[in-house]
């Protein structure tokens, strides 16, 4: 079995992009536990339902799913538990000032670990699809796939 190497870890959220329109994006780090790395330098994490809230001027992510650790036993970590991020202060109040317009929403969409051995999070700042829009981005995306396979 072939063991993925820690630079080749990059978990996608691929729903991100058809659900909302991406604005702004920050990078930040997160305050993990030791079997909470280990599993995602396996690879073994999920960001698909998860989504970022602020308190207290704190960011933090909610249901992102990393898995136990097997070797861990008894200091392993919670799945699904609250993972707070680690952003500059004035990212943080760029954020806070963004998020009271109405429809905006913070979402994570890529996860990976970065050059130095740090896991890293991807987040944006994005606003909710319309249905139409939806079918808007759908209809593109099928037109350029046509379009690669007559240029073949």
């Amino acid at each position: 079995m072939k063991m993925k190497l820690e630079k080749d870890v990059q978990i996608k959220n691929k729903r991100a992009t058809f659900e909302y329109t991406l604005m702004d994006r920050y990078e930040c780090g997160m305050l993990l536990m030791g079997s909470e790395i280990k599993s995602i330098r396996q690879a073994k994490a999920s960001i698909m339902e998860a989504y970022c809230f602020v308190h207290n001027e704190e960011v933090w992510v909610k249901n992102m799913n990393i898995s136990e650790y097997k070797e861990a036993s008894l200091n392993n970590h919670f799945p699904k538990r609250d993972r707070k991020l680690l952003l500059r202060k004035s990212e943080i109040e760029k954020i806070i000032s963004k998020l009271k317009n109405k429809g905006f929403t913070l979402i994570p969409t890529l996860l990976y670990i970065n050059e130095k051995g740090f896991a890293k999070l991807q987040i944006h700042l994005a606003k909710g699809k319309k249905l139409y829009d939806k079918r808007e981005s759908l209809k593109t995306k099928d037109a350029t796939r046509e379009m690669a396979r007559k240029i073949k």
